[in-house]
């Protein structure tokens, strides 16, 4: 156990040092102001993300406890586990609270973490694969653990780098800073090249935690997928057209390569509105990055559309939000294929319809929105009408054939803040 031990005095080495770095106050909240329940704090979102950062910092506040890092194949190998519990009881003075790093590496995690929970040991555990985790937690600590999400900095989180109160027009063009490099904190706070970062950080995601984990034969396919998609944020897919797009063996194994991806914290889905099921599984649905630095980073395309990259900033704030519980989404689309970027469902009822438009100075976009806007407001039987806009604000009273409607338009900046 030399070897381990050794590993585990360079994590504590480490951590020691990790306290001094410069550290961003999270807007996430662990929902609780002590740790004297049995409940399991199980943090999960992408690597790199902030999710060790934000329970260390939080537990260094608030409590004494031992840390292991199971993104190392010594640790998460071991079949003694046992004797690497007592090594880090030696080295962290038994503590209570263990926080648990990547435990997704460990093999059989969650019997291990059962386990020390009947024990008595209060646990924090990160996570970088949202379907693992959820899986082996609904099974086995069910009613038994608590789970907080933490993604790359948002806009406000983004906005405390600055130190200082920004003006409007400097706000507006931090958004367009934020929206070309994302939100990964490590690049923005040591300054450091975020295409290069990003690039390697999204490498390393696939080939580690897709390509190894799932054992997939031919890389390519997959990588070649991840690259199609983020090109093609904001739009619509299927998957017997990814499938020819591709060059993937069939439409089965895009779905499977897709589930990895969104698994991994890399991109996500958004399910077309329907009110019957039915039909909603039918669509096509619309693909987004996790962080807008990923497009920027990988995409093949030479110029990035600005408006495109402001609809992905949108769609990843809900998504955050419909994770913590606070709503769901939906994007909409009729028959004559006018569409509706966002649609808001709250507690059952759809409670906002929104457009993402950088610039509304062209009549003919202006238009083209607006009737998407109220068709749809026909439709879905919603009056809260949103434009998210670059800069303009307003509130407008619109008419389609006789529909009237009161339009919002929202600086997106303005929106994300709020």
């Amino acid at each position: 156990m030399t070897g381990i031990r050794d590993v585990l005095a360079q994590q504590k080495a480490e951590l020691e040092k990790r306290f001094k770095e410069p550290y961003i106050e999270r807007d996430t909240k662990l929902k609780i102001g002590s740790v004297k329940d049995n409940l399991i704090r199980v943090i999960t979102g992408p690597r790199r993300a902030g999710k060790s950062f934000f329970a260390i910092h939080w537990l260094n506040k608030n409590a004494r406890f031992g840390y292991i890092n199971f993104d190392d194949e010594k640790l998460a190998t071991t079949k003694e586990f046992d004797e690497l519990l007592a090594i880090t009881d030696f080295l962290y003075g038994s503590p209570e609270l263990l926080l648990l790093d990547e435990i997704q590496n460990l093999d059989k995690w969650e019997l291990i973490a059962n386990r020390l929970q009947r024990q008595g040991r209060k646990l924090f555990i990160t996570g970088s694969n949202s379907n693992l985790l959820s899986k082996e937690l609904a099974t086995h600590l069910t009613g038994r653990h608590l789970q907080i999400t933490v993604f790359p900095f948002s806009f406000k989180e983004f906005i405390k780098l600055q130190n200082q109160e920004p003006t409007a027009t400097q706000t507006s063009e931090k958004l367009f800073e934020y929206a070309t490099h994302g939100g990964y904190p490590e690049p923005l706070v040591k300054n450091t090249n975020h295409n290069e970062y990003l690039s390697t950080l999204f490498d390393s995601i696939l080939f580690k935690d897709i390509v190894k984990r799932y054992k997939i034969r031919k890389p390519n396919a997959i990588e070649d997928l991840a690259q199609f998609l983020l090109s093609n944020a904001s739009n619509e897919y299927s998957f017997q057209r990814l499938a020819e797009l591709t060059k993937s063996k069939s439409a089965h194994t895009v779905q499977k390569y897709l589930g990895y991806l969104e698994e991994a914290f890399l991109l996500f889905s958004l399910k077309r509105f329907s009110f019957k099921t039915r039909e909603q599984l039918a669509f096509n649905k619309k693909i987004y990055a996790i962080d807008n630095g990923f497009i920027t980073a990988k995409a093949s395309k030479s110029t990035q559309d600005i408006g495109k990259l402001y609809e992905n900033i949108v769609a990843v704030h809900l998504k955050k939000a419909e994770i913590d519980g606070k709503l769901h989404f939906y994007y909409w689309k009729n028959p004559q294929h006018e569409e509706v970027d966002f649609v808001i469902k709250e507690n059952g009822k759809i409670t906002a319809l929104i457009q993402v438009c950088y610039n509304v100075s062209n009549p003919d976009t202006k238009k083209r929105e607006i009737r998407s806007l109220i068709k749809a407001k026909q439709a879905l039987k919603c009056n809260e009408l949103i434009v998210l806009t670059n800069n303009y604000a307003a509130e407008e009273t619109a008419e389609w054939y006789g529909e009237k409607a009161k339009i919002k338009y929202i600086p997106l900046w303005k929106w994300l803040l709020q």
